[in-house]
């Protein structure tokens, strides 16, 4: 006779995680693309060349927002965060693919979010004009106290439904968005920009955006691994104010073979 196994204890976690599992991305990858409009199948040859023109086309493509040259490459994350990141990172749909583990198809694990004492808990001021701002002590005991207490009453809800046989469909319903999932993350660097200019903070973005914090975390480690991959593109979109380029390359070629 075997024991059945004892159900697992709630964790809780104040941090995210992303690991860049596949990539196809590269500086490279940009200039072929916008050379291809003179140069033809050339375009491959020019790569190498000179490397100080690459690296002002790629510049003036940022600056003038020809965007089609930065979506031939490819990066795949692995993120773990709160289901609520991600409800709001699946607002971006274009250029951008997801795939979720299933509260169908699998009992899902006690792992919750609480903010760590770094998260500024209140928020002051106005809808469109507010700041967030530190808590006292009082206020993360308070905060911490009542998500874990509500997670595990939840997630004790949850395990006695699938005890007396509810489908894990319905017994999910009971727990809450501060649970952590798992994704695959597909996008190219011009999808990417458009993220990381709407979902963080950054002294250089001429446009201000003010992302909810845990998202935040999300970007900026996707980030990161961009940088490391694409370091001209990645500086280039710092020093052209973080604003994604949106428009076609064939001016941009014509200015390059014309203009130098």
């Amino acid at each position: 006779m075997t024991d059945t196994p004892e159900p697992a204890k709630p964790h809780f976690r104040s941090d995210v995680t992303v690991e860049l599992v596949k990539s196809a991305a590269g500086d490279a990858d940009v200039l072929f693309a916008a050379r291809v409009s003179t140069a033809g199948e050339q375009s491959l040859e020019e790569v190498t060349k000179d490397p100080e023109r690459s690296k002002g086309l790629i510049n003036f493509l940022m600056r003038d927002r020809h965007g089609s040259p930065f979506e031939h490459n490819s990066m795949t994350f692995f993120i773990s965060a709160p289901i609520f990141v991600f409800r709001e990172f699946m607002r971006h749909r274009v250029g951008w693919s997801y795939n979720e583990e299933s509260g169908r198809y699998r009992e899902l694990e006690p792992v919750f979010y609480v903010p760590g004492t770094s998260r500024k808990l209140v928020q002051q001021g106005r809808p469109g004009k507010y700041e967030f701002v530190e808590g006292t002590e009082e206020q993360y005991d308070v905060t911490t106290r009542a998500m874990e207490e509500s997670y595990r009453a939840s997630y004790e809800a949850y395990q006695e439904m699938l005890a007396k046989g509810v489908a894990r469909e319905v017994a999910r319903a009971v727990l809450p968005v501060g649970l952590f999932s798992s994704m695959y993350a597909t996008c190219n660097a011009r999808s990417l920009m458009h993220f990381l200019g709407l979902r963080t903070q950054h002294e250089l973005a001429k446009v201000p955006s003010f992302p909810q914090r845990e998202i935040e975390m999300v970007g900026e480690q996707m980030e990161a691994h961009w940088a490391r991959l694409m370091p001209l593109t990645h500086a280039a979109f710092n020093k052209n104010g973080r604003v994604r380029p949106i428009g076609g390359v064939r001016i941009a070629a014509f200015r390059e073979v014309h203009l130098g």
